[in-house]
């Protein structure tokens, strides 16, 4: 949501504000449960390669949150929107990733070499 005004003419001094609001709140956010996260996960290999991994997608998402409150400073709203959208795909993806690794219920995997039982029509003529 961008602010108008009674016009409804975009200001772009209260749209650099939102933008810069709500992509802080966003990256607080999951700065917050990623410590949470792997301060509760136990501490091995997966965990430590993970956290790593994890933390270049939190460098990422800022990086992309930069790149559309400097967008929105220059009033290039085209390529604002553009980086908006990237921050959010990005961070969708670390949350999938997040959940995948931190997510304590275990994964529920079907074995392809399993067959499963075909489902016999049984009617009475």
């Amino acid at each position: 949501m961008l602010a108008r005004s009674e016009a409804g003419i975009s200001q772009p001094l209260q749209i650099v504000a939102e933008v810069t609001e709500a992509t802080g709140a966003v990256l607080a956010e999951a700065e917050a449960a990623d410590q949470a996260a792997r301060a509760a996960a136990e501490v091995n290999r997966r965990s430590l390669a993970a956290g790593m991994f994890l933390r270049v997608r939190l460098n990422r998402l800022a990086a992309a949150a930069d790149q559309a409150i400097a967008a929105a400073r220059a009033e290039d709203f085209a390529r604002m929107r553009h980086h908006l959208r990237r921050f959010d795909a990005l961070t969708s993806a670390m949350w999938t990733v997040q959940d995948a690794v931190y997510d304590p219920r275990p994964a529920r995997r079907r074995d392809p070499r399993v067959a499963r039982p075909l489902r016999s029509d049984r009617r009475s003529a």
